[in-house]
């Protein structure tokens, strides 16, 4: 088994991909900042520990997501994110 390492942004969000039980995965960490994230694959989103205020493409609200909540991001598309404490996430994409 092995494991892709993943840096963006300057190194402040680094990642790990490899394959949950039932999903292509990524878990990591986004440090303070604000980001764009565009998006090949359906996403499952889920914040770990800290939060996520999120803006996805085409919506004008942001919607702040909490440890333990999953937002959802279309295929082919993008999303926006602030940071405001190191966050840990969870993402699940869908084939």
């Amino acid at each position: 088994m092995s494991f892709e390492a993943n840096e963006y942004f300057d190194g402040n969000v680094k990642s790990i991909a490899f394959q949950s039980e039932t999903l292509p995965a990524t878990v990591g960490v986004m440090e303070v900042g604000e980001y764009t994230f565009g998006t090949s694959a359906y996403e499952y989103m889920t914040v770990v520990s800290g939060s996520l205020t999120v803006r996805l493409v085409d919506t004008t609200e942001w919607i702040t997501y909490k440890a333990g909540e999953t937002f959802e991001v279309e295929a082919n598309s993008s999303f926006d994110v602030k940071v405001v404490v190191q966050t840990a996430y969870l993402c699940l994409y869908k084939a």
